[in-house]
């Protein structure tokens, strides 16, 4: 017997796939069907909701959070104490006090026979858990207010405004039997994260490599979902319009481009034809606009030492719906101090760690910014922490789509580090089901999207100083795998050469990639050091080569480029130390190794 079916086995022992005699319609998608009038739940689908809900319970005891247990069954209270007492971890029961979290805020006075008592602030926890869920109503909705995520048994019989606001849905009967297993996997997750966190406290206090501390946090395994998958978006015009009227695009801005040489912030770099990436991204936004007829605005957030580079080329789009706000100073003192300690640790640094969200939108939320958004009948926020040249929006509207019918609070877009995990995405999937891989085979492609209510209430709970990564929000919510199409960055110049190849054209803002070219994926570029500072880069290249037909470059040395080049197949040039090799104008290279002046045919210099 596998150990799955061993695991199952023991789900049907605790009768977790009984349900009761009405099944809503939201619940049919963990139902197997009903026996003797009564609805047969998944185990299979079940098995899946406790390890997505003990996955994220053991994330946040990794940060010391604060949980609550909510439970009105006395069968079910020795249990709960028992868990609670073994974790080490206080059986709050202020929940049991109506308003306990909507109005913790405000101390009220009682009066009784001339007495007062005085209820101070209570602590907002992280996480609510919910074990006779129908019966809790009210603390749902308290919880759902404040964008506190709840962990909760749901039956067959649960209606949908219910529902709908439990972040992570366990379907199961509430039995005796499956509250104690439940509670067992619930101790020995937190049991587990608080045997590791005195490593990662330790390594964090000592300011030591960041390698281990990386392994630690990307061993946990991540359900992700396929863009594939999305359900498809009608496509008409009246329709289109009013989703995109409850979008609205924020890109931050909060460093240089001094990796690649360039002393203003990249988003200023000129691509090609006069346009900048910020040009680019503004022309997108327009397009869709006019197209629709709908108004998405930008909302800009400036590190101090961008603005002003920004607001330059902001002049010549006065007329557009942008908003600019310059981010705190702390930022860039911040900022230096997210770099790790060595290079070794420098390669291994996790990117979803690199901006700090809550400083991004402190700024919005002083301004009430995001106050007038949601006044204007907005309700998602696209942001873009770097220069991703793709699609601003996914052409088809899936995403974005998905994310309202379905109440999404966050989602990441991400990619597969590995061919094969790419391979795995792409597959059938029938059943729609989210795959469940280490969180550390996945890239963040610095595009997210937020429900603008969520984010208010995160930023009602942290301040400006609180550190919220993204890598916490990967950790907590939706992940969706996108296509490549989804992601052409600007970080080295090995991209700039792509974007400013025939591999690509500008078409109203768009990047249009060269159907000419037949293989799906881009050129591998490899250009050595002598490439990486973009005025050096621009002298060493007269002209960019034709790559329509390039499978990989890889140019090491002193090398110099002609015009009129064209590159086909895999192409290598690697230039000796002391040696210049100059790729003369007109030439076709074509499968070719090139170490010296004369492979190229003699041409003289």
């Amino acid at each position: 017997m596998s150990f799955h079916s061993v695991v199952i086995q023991k789900l049907l022992t605790t009768n977790a796939h009984i349900g009761r005699r009405v099944t809503e319609h939201h619940f049919k998608i963990f139902s197997e069907g009903t026996r003797n009038a009564v609805s047969v739940i998944d185990s299979d689908k079940t098995l899946i909701c406790l390890r997505n809900a003990c996955n994220f319970i053991g994330h946040l005891a990794r940060s010391n959070a604060r949980f609550i247990f909510v439970n009105t069954n006395s069968l079910f209270d020795e249990i709960i104490n028992q868990m609670t007492k073994t974790v080490g971890i206080k059986n709050d029961t202020t929940w049991r006090l109506g308003g306990f979290l909507t109005n913790s805020s405000s101390p009220r006075k009682f009066r009784g026979r001339n007495k007062k008592f005085n209820l101070g602030s209570v602590q907002a926890p992280d996480c609510i858990v919910i074990f006779d869920t129908d019966r809790k109503s009210s603390v749902i909705r308290e919880a759902y207010n404040l964008q506190i995520p709840i962990v909760g048994l749901v039956d067959s019989s649960m209606p949908w405004d219910i529902y709908k606001r439990i972040t992570y849905p366990i379907p199961a009967n509430d039995s005796v039997e499956f509250v104690y297993l439940f509670c067992n996997l619930i101790t020995k997750t937190i049991l587990k994260e608080q045997e590791a966190m005195p490593k990662i406290d330790e390594k964090l206090l000592t300011g030591g490599d960041v390698e281990q501390d990386d392994q630690i946090d990307k061993t946990a395994n991540k359900f992700v979902f396929a863009y594939e998958n999305l359900q498809a978006f009608p496509d008409g015009s009246s329709e289109t319009t009013q989703l995109l009227d409850k979008l609205v695009i924020l890109k931050f801005n909060g460093s240089l481009g001094t990796k690649i040489g360039f002393n203003g912030p990249k988003c200023v770099m000129e691509i090609g034809a006069g346009l900048t990436c910020l040009d680019l991204i503004i022309h997108q936004i327009e397009a869709l606009n006019a197209k629709y007829g709908c108004n998405i605005p930008l909302l800009l957030v400036n590190g101090v030492n961008v603005h002003e580079d920004i607001s330059k080329v902001l002049e010549k789009h006065a007329d557009k719906n942008i908003h600019s706000v310059i981010q705190s100073q702390d930022y860039l003192e911040d900022a230096d101090n997210l770099l790790p300690s060595s290079a070794k640790g420098r390669d291994k640094q996790d990117e979803m760690n690199s901006v700090n969200l809550a400083k991004v939108f402190a700024p919005l939320v002083d301004a009430g910014k995001l106050d007038i958004l949601l006044s204007q009948g907005k309700e998602y926020i696209l942001m873009l922490t770097s220069d991703n040249l793709a699609h601003v929006v996914d052409p088809s509207l899936e995403i974005l789509n998905h994310l309202i019918q379905n109440n999404v609070d966050f989602c990441l877009e991400v990619m597969p580090k590995s061919s094969e995990l790419e391979e795995k995405m792409l597959s059938p999937n029938e059943e729609d089901i989210p795959i469940l891989t280490p969180k550390k085979d996945w890239k963040f492609i610095d595009t997210m999207w937020m429900n603008i209510d969520s984010v208010q209430g995160i930023m009602g709970r942290v301040s400006a100083e609180n550190h919220l990564n993204i890598s916490k929000l990967f950790d907590q919510h939706f992940a969706l795998s996108v296509p490549k199409s989804r992601y052409i960055p600007v970080e080295t110049t090995s991209d700039l050469f792509l974007l400013q190849s025939d591999l690509y054209t500008l078409t109203e803002g768009t990047l249009t990639r060269n159907t000419a070219r037949e293989n799906p994926s881009d050129p591998s570029i490899e250009l050595e050091p002598l490439f990486e500072n973009v005025d050096d880069f621009k002298k060493r290249f007269k002209s960019i080569p034709s790559v329509v037909a390039l499978d990989s470059l890889d140019v090491t040395g002193d090398v110099w480029f002609g015009t009129d080049i064209t590159l086909k197949g895999k192409v290598s040039i690697h230039a000796r130390l002391g040696m210049k090799i100059v790729i003369p104008d007109g030439t076709v290279l074509e499968d070719k190794i090139i170490t010296s002046q004369s492979d190229l045919g003699g041409v003289s210099l």
